[in-house]
């Protein structure tokens, strides 16, 4: 029985982590965080918006700027879409623009990630919590 529950944890904890992942503040949503989840979703789209307003959609280079894409794919699986558009080069980008395009959008991925961490702890000690009482 035992093993049975620490499964359907580790399950619901992979679909706070997911939903996060899909929808920036999806996991604090999913926790009943509301406030949370709509400061989370209002900052991380709104990073990212900027980011793509100051240097286009070239800015997801997920060719030419590795590392940059990486940080830029853990804000939604949208990205991932709009870096197989750019994968060609149809969208170039230069000097400042590019930079800091890439810094915004970058910044707002790895700010959800942060978020995701903090959804899927919350899960974990609402779990330590409930078994506890």
């Amino acid at each position: 029985m035992a093993q049975r529950s620490t499964e359907g944890h580790i399950l619901f904890l992979l679909i706070v982590g997911l939903l996060g992942w899909l929808v920036p503040g999806g996991g604090h949503l999913m926790l009943g965080k509301k406030a949370h989840a709509a400061v989370i979703f209002a900052t991380i789209i709104m990073t990212l918006c900027t980011g793509l307003y100051i240097g286009s959609i070239g800015v997801i280079n997920p060719v030419g700027a590795k590392p940059w894409y990486v940080a830029q794919v853990m804000n939604t699986p949208a990205v991932a879409a709009l870096g197989h558009m750019t994968k060609q080069g149809d969208y170039p980008v230069y000097g400042r623009p590019n930079e800091i395009g890439q810094i915004y959008t970058s910044i707002a991925g790895l700010l959800n990630l942060l978020c995701i961490v903090n959804a899927v702890y919350l899960a974990h000690l609402r779990r330590i919590q409930n078994v506890g009482d």
